[in-house]
C-alpha cells in the first residue's frame, strides 16, 4: 500500500486532470448522474476534509492560532483587497444584475474546505489555513451583506438567507475536524486507531480525485445547456484567479512571511467559496434561476486553476 500511496503522491497532478475529464465525460454522456452526483458533493467533500485535518499535528495547530501576523494578512487580502479587483473584475458583467450577482456571491466569499488540500499540495501551510478557516468563515457571514449592500444595493440584501453558511461551517469544518481529533487520539492509544489513521491519510488521493469529479459531473450537464448565458462570466473568473496571484504574492512580502505562509495567502485569495455558497443562491428569487450556474461555472474553472496552481506557485514562490 506504501508503494501505491507514493506513486499517486508523485503522479496526483496527472491524476486529477483524468479525474476532471471523468466527470464531464460522465456528466454529459448520463445526465440523469447530475442529482446524486450533487447529492454525494458533500459527504465526499466532508470525507475529504477529514483526511487533510488527519495530516495535521493539533499541536502545531494551537501555534498556528497565534501567528497574528498571517491572519492579519490573510484578512487584508480576502476582505480588502479581493473585494477592490471583484469590483474592477464585476464591471464586465454590471450590465446584467443576474450575472453580476452570482459573479459578487462566488468571488466575494474566500474558501474554507478544499483550499486547505490544494494549499497543502503546493507546499502551504495546511495547520495555519486550518486555523485560519472559522475566522474567515465568520467574517464572509458578516461582511458579504454589507459587500451586496455596497455592490447591489439593500433592497436584494433583504432576500438573501445566510443560514446555509452555518449549516455547511457545521458539516464541513466543526465535524470533519472534530473526527480527525478524536481518530489522532485513538492513534495515540490504540492500534485500530493507528491502522484507521494510516488508512485515512492514504485515502487523500483518491478522494481528492472523487471529489473533483463528483463536483463536475454533478454541473457540467447545467453549464453545457446554458453556455451562451455564461461565456461572459468565464474570463472574469480567470482574470481573477491571475490578478490575485500577484496580489496574494506582495501581501505575504510586505508582512514578511515565511515561504510556505506565502504559498497559503496566494491560494486562499485565489480560491472561492463556491460550494458552500451555492445553497445561498439556490434559495434566491427565481428571477435569479441563473445564478447557481454562474457559480457552478466558478467552480468548474477554479479546479482546473488549482491543479494549474499546485505545480506554479511553488515555481513562483520558491
Amino acid at each position: 500500500m506504501a508503494q501505491g500511496v507514493k506513486w499517486m503522491e508523485r503522479h496526483q497532478v496527472a491524476l486529477y486532470l483524468v479525474a476532471l475529464a471523468v466527470g464531464a465525460v460522465a456528466g454529459l454522456l448520463f445526465p440523469a448522474l447530475a442529482h446524486p452526483a450533487e447529492t454525494a458533493i458533500n459527504p465526499v467533500l466532508g470525507l475529504l476534509l477529514y483526511v487533510t485535518f488527519l495530516g495535521v499535528p493539533f499541536a502545531r495547530l494551537r501555534l498556528a492560532f497565534r501567528d497574528w501576523r498571517f491572519l492579519t494578512t490573510l484578512l487584508v487580502v480576502n476582505f480588502v483587497l479581493v473585494p477592490v479587483v471583484v469590483w474592477v473584475l464585476s464591471r464586465i458583467v454590471a450590465h446584467d444584475q443576474v450575472l453580476l450577482i452570482g459573479v459578487l456571491f462566488v468571488l466575494l466569499t474566500p474558501c474554507v474546505d478544499y483550499v486547505i488540500v490544494f494549499a497543502g499540495l503546493a507546499g502551504g501551510s495546511r495547520e495555519r489555513l486550518l486555523a485560519a478557516a472559522p475566522l474567515l468563515m465568520l467574517a464572509q457571514i458578516l461582511l458579504l451583506p454589507a459587500y451586496l449592500w455596497l455592490f447591489v444595493g439593500e433592497e436584494f440584501v433583504q432576500a438573501v438567507d445566510l443560514r446555509p453558511f452555518a449549516e455547511a461551517f457545521l458539516l464541513l469544518i466543526v465535524l470533519p475536524l472534530a473526527a480527525a481529533a478524536l481518530t489522532q487520539l485513538a492513534a495515540a492509544r490504540t492500534r485500530w486507531g493507528r491502522v484507521l489513521e494510516r488508512v485515512g491519510l492514504a485515502a487523500m488521493v483518491p478522494l481528492m480525485m472523487l471529489t473533483l469529479a463528483v463536483v463536475v459531473a454533478s454541473q457540467i450537464a447545467g453549464v453545457g445547456q446554458q453556455i451562451t448565458g455564461l461565456l461572459l462570466v468565464i474570463p472574469v473568473y480567470v482574470f481573477f484567479a491571475a490578478v490575485m496571484v500577484p496580489v496574494g504574492m506582495l501581501a505575504g512580502a510586505a508582512a514578511g512571511l515565511d515561504v510556505p505562509a506565502k504559498r497559503t495567502v496566494v491560494f486562499s485569495g485565489a480560491t472561492r467559496n463556491s460550494l458552500v455558497v451555492l445553497p445561498l443562491v439556490l434559495a434566491l428569487p427565481v428571477a435569479f434561476d441563473l445564478a447557481p450556474l454562474i457559480v457552478v461555472t466558478q467552480t468548474l474553472v477554479e479546479l482546473v486553476v488549482m491543479v494549474v496552481f499546485v505545480r506554479l506557485i511553488p515555481r513562483l514562490v520558491p
